[in-house]
């Protein structure tokens, strides 16, 4: 009788539990990312009319392999002549952003996305940075990587070069990077990543946005030696031919700079040039292995990956150096930092000075060490060539460091030539380090 209550109880308790779980309740699925804006490439750059640099390649993945593309303009343009009418500031840059959505529209770009940095005539890409809002930029920058969820980000090189050189440009090359290095962090932003309460309700908050970690980033240049990049990243010709204009792209890239009435940068024999030039590429880094002059998506697939740690900043050995200060120097602790240190071997550090103006130069000397010291700095400049302020003599503190603001007026002499700019530092009889800079005489229509 005992064993019959208990087999009784239970198939009693078997009956409760299976009611109990024909009644639970299936949770509504997690609703995924707004897929309209996934794409396989971002590209950030500095102004409308900066997607030209990469139109005819993009052009051709679009049509031929049906890729997704987006842009993100990191100024709006409001600070630039204008070719097309009086409009200037505020009122150019509403139009320099049409015209950048018809352009892009051309070629079959229908997203992209605006911040609200001031456009900077200069070439330092720290004064960029400065009247932007460095923070905020980036904020945005990783909020669209999060938002578009790209597997391979393009972006303009992050790099003092002779050229164009464009602190605008740089800037975007600086945030991209960091945006690459960071969207995949949740704690970089981490409202962006906190869970909305309510999606559908108003006054809600938490952006509701998943980290994201894109598969490999890509740079391009103005530098006016592009021979340098040969082998550092793939190379695209623009004649093939659109199967649907029945023209090159270079012909669609020309076309698409039509639509930037406002510019008025290129002749005709210009823009049929630059148009026509291949599209090179430097491989920044990827985190999916491939070869460094390989195809743009070697390597890429469909699957996520979690984040993929930088190096981050590293104290330098305790020593007293001398080296290049300003742009140069914040570049050599951005490249170690986001393990693009191989950025160095591009190009030896260079400026440009029109033939018998000034020129400024930073250095800043070191002392990492426990000691205060005293350095001799030597100039070697070239004949004709003089340097403000004339001291010679420093004295730094022990942990502490000098900068200094050198003015160099060049030699009209000089004109059309590359010069070297050299100085070394001195302490206790020891040689603590040199620096050389590679000046070109000629004239930029960008100020320092």
């Amino acid at each position: 009788m005992h064993e019959l209550i208990v087999a009784m109880r239970i198939v009693l308790l078997m009956s409760l539990i299976a009611i109990g779980n024909s009644q639970a309740q299936q949770a509504p699925p997690n609703p995924e990312p707004d897929g309209r804006y996934k794409v396989d490439i971002l590209e950030v750059v500095g102004h409308p009319d900066d997607d030209i640099e990469v139109a005819a390649y993009i052009a051709k993945l679009i049509e031929q392999q049906h890729k997704r593309v987006a842009v993100v303009y990191t100024t709006r343009g409001n600070s630039g002549g204008n070719a097309a009418g009086p409009e200037q500031s505020n009122a150019l840059a509403d139009i320099r952003e049409m015209e950048a959505r018809h352009s892009l529209a051309s070629y079959g770009i229908t997203n992209a996305w605006f911040l609200q940095g001031s456009d900077t005539p200069g070439s330092d890409v720290l004064h960029s940075l400065e009247a932007w809002g460095h923070g905020k930029a980036l904020d945005e920058v990783v909020r669209l990587v999060r938002i578009t969820r790209p597997e391979v980000v393009i972006t303009w090189l992050p790099d003092y070069v002779v050229g164009e050189n464009h602190e605008d440009h740089q800037g975007a090359g600086v945030l991209a990077t960091e945006a690459f290095d960071l969207a995949a962090n949740p704690m970089a932003f981490p409202e962006q990543v906190e869970a909305p309460r309510n999606r559908l309700s108003i006054s809600n908050y938490g952006e509701g946005l998943r980290p994201w970690q894109p598969k490999k980033i890509y740079y391009v240049t103005d530098a006016i030696h592009l021979e340098f990049l040969k082998g550092k990243g793939p190379e695209y010709l623009t004649n093939d031919i659109s199967p649907s204009r029945k023209v090159p792209y270079s012909r669609v890239a020309a076309e698409a700079w039509s639509y930037y009435k406002t510019q008025n940068d290129f002749t005709d024999a210009q823009l049929t040039e630059f148009s026509e030039m291949p599209v090179r590429f430097v491989l920044g880094k990827s985190l999916v292995g491939g070869a460094q002059t390989g195809d743009v998506f070697e390597g890429v697939t469909s699957n996520p990956l979690p984040y993929a740690r930088a190096r981050g900043y590293e104290p330098l050995p305790a020593a007293l150096t001398l080296e290049l200060g300003g742009p140069w120097a914040f570049y050599g602790l951005f490249w170690r930092a986001h393990n693009i240190e191989h950025l160095a071997y591009l190009y030896a550090p260079e400026a440009q000075v029109a033939p018998g103006e000034s020129l400024w130069v930073p250095l800043v000397i070191r002392n990492d060490t426990d000691l205060t010291k005293e350095v001799n700095l030597r100039a070697a400049l070239p004949a004709g060539w003089s340097q403000k302020p004339e001291a010679t003599l420093y004295t730094i503190a022990a942990h502490g460091s000098y900068p200094l603001q050198l003015t160099i007026t060049s030699s009209a002499a000089h004109k059309g030539t590359w010069q070297n700019l050299s100085w070394t530092g001195e302490s206790g009889g020891q040689k603590i380090g040199s620096v050389t800079l590679r000046v070109d005489v000629v004239a930029n229509g960008l100020p320092q």
